[in-house]
């Protein structure tokens, strides 16, 4: 058993949501990439909501949107336990980190097949 999992009940939920906020201030600090989405996110999500859709497609258009976050900061640990293990060049560590920017990139094509589909198809 971790020593980190000592924590139950209300504590365990403040210091998890306290660990997320680090987390997110870390990637928005460290991270060009997340920006960027944070970025794409400020512009579509409110846009969402000027588009006339159903409340289902205005959910999937934001869905998709928070997923390429969820993806981005996936992919930032990812690259981040890399370089923490070893800044070598490894065949291992570049498919990991391929890897995780292969997930970016169909999280973004599917933002803009989604939205594309919804507002076109």
């Amino acid at each position: 058993m971790s020593p980190f999992k000592g924590q139950t009940g209300l504590k365990r939920i403040f210091n998890a949501a306290g660990y997320s906020l680090d987390g997110l201030r870390a990637a928005f600090k460290g991270e060009a990439a997340f920006r960027q989405l944070v970025l794409l996110n400020a512009v579509l999500i409110p846009l969402a909501f000027v588009v006339q859709v159903t409340g289902s497609e205005r959910a999937l258009l934001i869905g998709v949107c928070l997923l390429a976050l969820i993806v981005e900061l996936l992919n930032s640990a990812v690259e981040a336990a890399i370089d923490r293990i070893s800044l070598d060049l490894h065949p291992l560590s570049k498919n990991a980190k391929d890897m995780g920017s292969a997930a970016q990139l169909v999280a973004m094509t599917l933002i803009a097949a989604v939205w594309g589909l919804v507002l076109w198809g």
